[in-house]
């Protein structure tokens, strides 16, 4: 099948590349303003490249109006946070299903929006929500299904990944175009929380900066508390000697999850479930949508019920 991507020049392009390559597809046509995307030819190198989005469309409707063979089924969308819900009703508009890296939206309504357009044109609308193909994800999926849940699991989901001053020059930066923190790199995060453990019951804010936030969920079956962060000053101490410069935490019952292996290939499984029409939807996403929306307009609460413990060393 026909591949057209949009955003080549980011850290998530490259697996999608490398998806359409394994599941033995073609990338044919690709859009990104920057022109530093030498990447591009570890994959396909004779795929066409704009760095205007007026060419792109352009040429993407002659793709549309010409013979079966090279029109393109799908349109793989890695742009900026803001600008996927634009993009996917592109992808749509041009006779494309759309694949959507997360989050697929910044605000739950847009959901019920891009609803109606996959009514109108009859495309699908597929997500990365990579976590929920994850082997260990769904083996305590499977557990806590087969608990005798008399009280709720108890969880502390800690992920820090720090980022140099570049980031706020950057979009990411911005909190109109990112979501902010909790947007741009917890979404995946709460998706498998709900996943894991049914539905959002409670959503409370402790602390929020341009750097870090952290709070407290309550689930169907778990009670978590969350800390997310980009400041490399909240490493570990024992970890910081080492030289990391990311740490991720999950515990459940104060066990930890052990998840860290086994990611380089989940957008590969990602695309075959969704070229075999096993894809993660619009409804799929919305819950964890609706949470970092709320997170995003809480008035943070401080310390009090059930923080998170890194939030001691921050608010001494």
């Amino acid at each position: 099948m026909n591949f057209a991507l949009i955003g080549a020049a980011g850290y998530i392009a490259p697996r999608h590349m490398k998806a359409i390559k394994d599941t033995q597809n073609k990338l044919v046509a690709i859009l990104d303003p920057s022109d530093s995307v030498g990447i591009i030819d570890a994959y396909f190198s004779d795929a066409d490249f704009f760095s205007e989005f007026e060419r792109f469309d352009r040429h993407i409707d002659k793709l549309r109006r010409s013979n079966h063979h090279n029109q393109i089924n799908y349109i793989s969308i890695c742009s900026p946070n803001y600008l996927h819900d634009s993009h996917v009703r592109f992808a749509l508009r041009s006779g494309a299903n759309a694949i959507c890296e997360k989050p697929l939206v910044l605000n739950p309504w847009n959901i019920d929006a891009l609803k109606e357009i996959e009514n109108d044109t009859g495309c699908k609308i597929n997500t990365i929500l990579q976590l929920r193909l994850h082997p260990e994800i769904i083996k305590l999926k499977e557990k806590v299904a087969k608990s005798d849940i008399s009280s709720k699991f108890e969880v502390d989901l800690t992920y820090i990944a720090s980022r140099g001053k570049w980031y706020f020059h950057s979009w990411k930066g911005d909190k109109k175009k990112s979501g902010g923190i909790a947007t741009n790199i917890g979404v995946h995060f709460y998706d498998m929380l709900y996943f894991i453990f049914g539905n959002c019951q409670e959503n409370i804010v402790h602390y929020s900066s341009e750097t870090k936030a952290a709070g407290y969920l309550e689930y169907d079956n778990a009670r978590v508390r969350w800390f997310l962060s980009i400041d490399s000053e909240d490493i570990p101490h024992t970890c910081k000697i080492e030289g990391q410069r990311t740490y991720r935490s999950i515990t459940v019952n104060n066990k930890e999850v052990e998840f860290s292996g086994g990611f380089a290939d989940l957008h590969t499984l990602s695309y075959k479930e969704i070229i075999a029409g096993r894809g993660f939807g619009l409804e799929e996403n919305r819950v964890a949508i609706e949470t970092v929306a709320q997170i995003r307009s809480a008035d943070p609460q401080s310390i009090k019920g059930e923080y998170h413990p890194f939030l001691k060393r921050i608010l001494k």
